[in-house]
């Protein structure tokens, strides 16, 4: 028997790549989904980035390990709870013993699911011209399952794309956000200096952008630089060596007596380390900064929602196809000629007639208007969840 719209059973399947970004995406779609009172199945291979992710879980998400193969005990259990949905993220091809059981039950009982390729996230035209297209699979696609239709859903940034993550009630939580007992719970102590996130990989202008902060701040205002857990303070502790800034301070080791630790002497920058945060906390750390680097997929949507100045670091790939990537999101947004400039140098992006540059100045009174534009705009779209829950109900099977 088909569950009820309102109550569906989801199997989401997604393999960590690097860099988090893939479980992040599919936790918080998958909580989404939990909070709208669906039912999640999270099959992934290395869940182990939820322990600080997700400390807490979330009620309606099972988290299951994608073993290879998957583990019979765990397909047993699909019998009594038959999926409604089967969403593949990023590309992943889903477990065949799992396609398999799915093609069993059909014989049995008429109810096929609906099964979805969730894509990256992208502001060039093909996001739009691909979203919601079907391809029926082959036996070599599909196994046990040829003959059934799979869905190609994009997110986006236009109504013809299937849109952002963003769950309800996330503006009115970001209205009574404390901005000063946030950073306290954090043991940051705060005098008023311009609060910077970073939030990258290894980029080639980092050197030059901590040098420029140490040299005149932000605006000639002192600048705290809170930075994530992971590989980007594996990159500032390179950097800042390299330009004799003495080792940024941790957050658990903050002297609570002052206002802010200074990585130099008689210089404009303070630099603090912080420990992982959970998602919740990470999207805090962004409301609460003046000014936001962010990486991938998941942190940029969340800066957008932010609605702050923020720098994004596309994901380089070998064949340069994020170059133009990064061109048709940064024309999304209306970013400003200065936005546009620091991006190319952020992102190390050069051609014949623009050499590599150093960064231009911060400016983040020009900044802000494009950021706070694209969060109104985009804000009044419907959200991903909303989208794929439409998109699901209209091609849910019936029985024969």
């Amino acid at each position: 028997m088909r569950a009820t719209p309102d109550s569906l059973q989801w199997d989401i399947f997604c393999k960590v790549i690097d860099n988090f970004g893939d479980i992040g995406v599919c936790w918080r779609l998958a909580a989404d989904l939990a909070g709208r009172g669906h039912r999640v199945r999270l099959w992934v291979d290395d869940a182990s980035a939820l322990a600080w992710m997700a400390p807490g879980g979330c009620a309606g998400v099972r988290v299951l390990s994608w073993t290879t193969p998957l583990a019979q005990t765990d397909l047993n259990t699909l019998d009594d709870h038959p999926g409604d949905v089967l969403l593949e993220a990023f590309g992943c091809e889903i477990a065949p013993e799992f396609i398999a059981s799915s093609a069993d039950r059909y014989c049995r009982s008429g109810l096929k699911p609906v099964w979805i390729n969730l894509e990256y996230l992208s502001a060039e035209a093909y996001a739009e011209r691909n979203h919601g297209l079907p391809s029926t699979l082959s036996v070599a696609q599909g196994g046990a399952a040829a003959g059934w239709t799979k869905w190609f859903f994009y997110p986006g940034f236009t109504v013809r794309s299937g849109g952002l993550l963003r769950e309800p009630g996330l503006a009115q939580r970001q209205a009574a956000f404390d901005r000063t007992a946030w950073l306290g719970k954090q043991g940051i102590v705060w005098a008023g200096e311009k609060l910077v996130s970073l939030f990258c990989y290894e980029p080639s202008a980092l050197p030059g952008l901590l040098r420029e902060l140490a040299n005149t701040g932000i605006h000639g205002q002192q600048t705290r630089l809170l930075v994530a857990a992971g590989r980007a303070q594996g990159a500032v502790s390179s950097a800042a060596a390299a330009l004799g800034l003495t080792a940024p301070q941790r957050r658990e080791n903050i002297d609570k007596k002052s206002s802010h630790s200074n990585a130099c002497k008689d210089c404009m920058l303070s630099i603090l380390y912080l420990p992982l945060l959970a998602q919740a906390d990470f999207d805090h750390l962004l409301w609460a900064c003046d000014l936001n680097f962010v990486r991938g997929e998941d942190s940029v949507v969340r800066a957008i929602w932010a609605g702050k100045p923020f720098v994004w670091q596309i994901y380089a790939q070998d064949d340069g196809v994020h170059g133009p990537k990064l061109a048709a999101f940064l024309a999304m947004l209306g970013a400003t000629p200065s936005l546009q400039t620091f991006h190319s140098a952020w992102n190390g992006l050069t051609s014949n007639d623009r050499p590599a540059q150093g960064l231009p100045a911060i400016d983040l009174k020009d900044w802000a208007n494009p950021a706070q534009t694209a969060r109104q705009k985009l804000g009044m779209q419907p959200d991903l969840v909303t989208q794929l829950l439409d998109f699901v109900n209209a091609r849910l099977s019936t029985p024969g």
